[in-house]
């Protein structure tokens, strides 16, 4: 059975048990706990949820997008039919709009429209988030770097969290730091969430940065080590939780997931940046992915 999918129906129901129901920028209300941590190995099992589907070509197109083409272009993932970010894409007279729950002078949320200029120039992307700190601040080529030639620094960290870039984002990262360390020839991976759509983000997140690990690995002589998870704000929008039940019902019914798959990498690329990144995502494949079947989650902006 899927060790993830343990782990994952366990975060939903601590979150339907202990939570707390509270008001957000979005308008639909979460039920949020304050902090959760997980540890998956990777050398045992591949993370991917079995309990529901998840679409790990869309997955690992959006992580190529962030540290492999270090874009924050929103077309570049339209162009290969991914859409998740489309609702947080600059519109090309430069603007971005929206209609969020934002304080007014007391305090209070009240249902507003934004509608923040950029300016045309940053048309069709997030600003200055994900990928373009990646890019700005080398952190990928830097990463590989340490990889290959000092494995026991203790600074392997990338940092999408830059506090002078925060006001021209469209959305500041959500998973934003990624620390990393080799030992006993294995890559490990410790990830930081600062808010977390567990529904619907979360499974996506997981396996992006599985795949990244595997990718790195893979390209820089090492085996898959472990990834620890720790999460600030693990939350479940109210809108959501018919889909929560649903899911934990296909897990209660079955006694747990199914038997988790595995991932192929096209063992032939040993260069990060020569896995595929066409719409086909040809060098990524799961083998023997049987999972419950789709669940809808609404998008909350």
């Amino acid at each position: 059975m899927s060790r993830f999918d343990d782990i994952y129906c366990g975060l939903l129901g601590s979150i339907l048990k202990d939570g707390r129901e509270v008001e957000n920028r979005t308008g639909v209300n979460t039920i949020k706990i304050p902090s959760y941590h997980f540890q998956l190995d990777l050398s045992e099992e591949f993370p991917i949820l079995t309990t529901k589907q998840v679409f790990i070509r869309q997955a690992v197109l959006e992580m190529l997008w962030f540290y492999q083409a270090q874009s924050n272009d929103v077309r570049w993932l339209q162009e290969r039919n991914v859409r998740i970010w489309d609702e947080w894409e600059i519109d090309e007279n430069g603007y971005w709009n929206a209609v969020q729950m934002l304080p007014d002078g007391s305090g209070k949320l009240v249902k507003t429209e934004v509608h923040k200029y950029f300016g045309k120039e940053w048309a069709h992307t997030i600003g200055t988030a994900y990928g373009w700190i990646v890019n700005k601040f080398g952190l990928t080529q830097k990463l590989i770097d340490k990889l290959k030639n000092n494995r026991e620094d203790r600074r392997m960290v990338m940092s999408l969290w830059q506090n002078d870039y925060l006001d021209t984002a469209v959305l500041p990262s959500c998973v934003w730091s990624s620390e990393w360390d080799v030992t006993d020839g294995k890559l490990n991976a410790w990830i930081h969430q600062r808010s977390c759509d567990v529904p619907l983000g979360l499974p996506f997140n997981v396996t992006q940065y599985a795949v990244l690990l595997k990718m790195l690995a893979q390209t820089t002589g090492l085996g898959a080590g472990k990834i620890d998870w720790s999460i600030k704000d693990a939350h479940i929008y109210v809108n959501q939780i018919d889909g929560v039940k649903e899911q934990l019902r296909r897990y209660d019914e079955n006694g747990g997931g199914y038997a988790a798959p595995k991932l192929w990498l096209n063992p032939e690329v040993d260069d990060f940046f020569k896995f595929d990144n066409s719409a086909d995502c040809k060098d990524v494949r799961l083998i023997d992915y049987k999972h419950m079947g789709k669940i809808s989650f609404p998008i909350a902006q």
